[in-house]
């Protein structure tokens, strides 16, 4: 039997930190709460930076206590701690691989224990490594990218799924290269179809016990991942500047779609797709 991929096991820096990214990610929400989660507990993995981060903060001006999931960037996490504590709502941040099933049913006994119950799941955290040509992908590296944006995602469901009750919400972020593709992202691509589709199939599983499952699929967006090795240098020269808009956009440009999504505002959506991706059109 192959040997399961092991954790953080990289040939770059991922996944970054965002204390050290200059210029730093906007992820600050640009509107007063108007308690759009109130009393809710959200569990999102990949808080620590990025689009977690900007959704953590925003949900938590809407009223969620947050559990911060995220793999080893401590300051980071507990960046978002703070972040979530300044708005007056609790936080716990707690360090692992989702890629890891054993931890994921840890984690969320522990957020269970001491945040009372979880309402929305945000399955964020996710991995990509460029490659110019698929001969260059080596096997640890497919397995790895698999193992953290599907596997992991499996995981943290199947964990989260018999503590939610009617009217709780699954997130999933899939990304716009589950639509268009992406020539240096072939098994990063790969997962965000899967992801695509797994969100689409576990809509379809659980609407009949009144939880929603929906994906947001980002553009280029300025977060760690990709100047921390997540992109070529040369995509990263020039990153976001192919969108219609002409730019990257910003964690807090995004994390409205997942507020959207997790909130009674959408009430009578599930298995949809957002698409905050400076003007790409795509098809679903």
């Amino acid at each position: 039997m192959a040997q399961a991929p092991q954790p953080m096991i990289h040939e770059d820096a991922l996944p970054g930190s965002e204390a050290n990214l200059d210029p730093a990610p906007d992820w600050r929400p640009r509107y007063p709460g108007s308690g759009r989660l109130a009393g809710k507990v959200a569990l999102i993995t990949g808080a620590d930076s990025g689009i977690g981060r900007a959704v953590a903060a925003l949900f938590a001006r809407e009223g969620a206590d947050i559990a911060i999931l995220y793999l080893c960037e401590h300051e980071d996490a507990e960046a978002t701690a703070a972040i979530v504590r300044a708005e007056g709502r609790r936080a716990i941040a707690i360090a692992g691989d989702i890629g890891d099933k054993a931890f994921c049913e840890r984690a969320v006994a522990e957020v269970v224990a001491k945040l009372g119950r979880i309402d929305v799941l945000v399955n964020n955290a996710g991995e990509q490594h460029p490659d110019q040509d698929i001969t260059d992908i080596s096997e640890q590296q497919l397995r790895r990218t698999f193992q953290t944006n599907i596997f992991g995602m499996f995981f943290i469901t199947q964990a989260v799924r018999p503590h939610l009750e009617p009217g709780s919400a699954i997130v999933n972020c899939t990304s716009v290269t589950s639509y268009q593709g992406s020539k240096e992202l072939l098994d990063y691509s790969a997962t965000k179809g899967a992801i695509t589709a797994f969100t689409r199939a576990l809509s379809e599983n659980l609407v009949d016990e009144g939880i929603r499952v929906n994906a947001v699929a980002p553009g280029p967006i300025w977060t760690p991942l990709n100047p921390s090795g997540g992109a070529s240098p040369e995509k990263l020269a020039t990153f976001g500047e192919s969108t219609p808009m002409g730019r990257p956009g910003q964690p807090n440009e995004v994390a409205p779609a997942f507020l959207f999504l997790a909130c009674e505002d959408a009430s009578y959506m599930s298995g949809q797709v957002l698409h905050p991706n400076g003007g790409t059109v795509v098809n679903g």
